[in-house]
């Protein structure tokens, strides 16, 4: 990934498999999102850098993504170049995901749909596990409510020119709460429970993406984990490490996506899937993120 700095902005050279319009399509998929804004196609978001909230601003010009920063300039910018990578998945070959897909007649009516939609990931661990274990068992919208609920309790925000940005509350900053004051929010309190022990797993020392990238087998290590089953495990390794081979076969989204474009009158079953995905080997993320992508045309 080429990146320059020039009079305090960062521009990205982006791949040729790459759309920004995808990008916004998928961004703006909810009116409660609390962590970025897309204002005039342009992206706004904090990221916290040595204990400071550092607002981006990220435009698109000729397959460049602009980087500019309205507030302050960040003290390293090559971590503001690795969160942006690590968001769009920019370090990956896309092309190869295209060719191996390229006889299956259920994705290639995607693929040319969606073309160049990446991966949009969630860089950070602890945001990525509590906010799948908030997802399990309700519709999307009561999810971004928690979390929008959540962020706003706990998370910190910074106000620039009279708009105010949210990060997602730390670990540090869960780990010290109790059940009750996330079952205000309307929490279960298994669910409260889980978001406080994963806080206390990190903060401790024993869960981290290093952790996990080391491991042998980092799905047996999340489900090892009170809350975690395999459909959070697969979410986590798809969207926070980016492993192409992550499948939540059991994700009832993928399921009325592959139900809605085959045409089916009842939702496949997990054999069914496992057996349709065999034309996806090694690239099952990318197959899943696309079918869930065709559910909001």
């Amino acid at each position: 990934m080429r990146w320059t700095e020039f009079d305090g902005k960062l521009k990205i050279e982006l791949p040729l498999e790459f759309s920004y319009r995808e990008c916004l399509v998928f961004l703006e998929r909810s009116p409660l999102e609390v962590l970025h804004h897309v204002h005039e196609n342009n992206i706004y978001k904090v990221i916290k850098m040595n204990a400071e909230l550092i607002l981006i601003k990220i435009s698109y010009k000729d397959h460049v993504l602009v980087i500019e920063f309205p507030d302050k300039e960040p003290p390293n910018m090559e971590t503001v170049v690795e969160f942006i990578g690590n968001w769009f998945d920019l370090n990956r070959d896309l092309s190869l995901f295209y060719d191996a897909v390229s006889e299956d007649s259920l994705l290639q009516p995607l693929v040319k749909r969606y073309f160049g939609l990446r991966m949009i990931g969630i860089p950070d661990l602890f945001e990525a596990l509590t906010w799948a274990i908030m997802g399990q068992q309700i519709n999307l919208t009561f999810a971004y409510t928690l979390k929008k609920r959540l962020v706003k309790s706990f998370g910190q925000s910074v106000v620039i020119q009279k708009n105010e940005y949210w990060a997602y509350p730390s670990p540090e900053i869960m780990v010290e709460l109790q059940v009750d004051d996330l079952r205000k929010l309307q929490f279960t309190t298994r669910k409260a429970e889980y978001v406080i022990g994963i806080a206390r797993e990190i903060v401790e020392g024993r869960l981290s993406k290093g952790i996990l990238r080391c491991s042998e087998d980092p799905a047996k290590r999340l489900i090892s984990l009170r809350g975690i089953g395999p459909w959070t495990a697969d979410y986590v390794m798809m969207k926070c490490l980016l492993k192409t081979d992550a499948f939540p076969v059991a994700d009832v989204g993928l399921q009325n996506a592959v139900m809605k474009q085959v045409g089916l009158q009842q939702k496949p079953t997990i054999k069914e899937l496992k057996k349709q995905a065999k034309n996806w080997s090694g690239w099952e993320a990318y197959a899943t993120f696309y079918l869930w992508r065709s559910l909001y045309d």
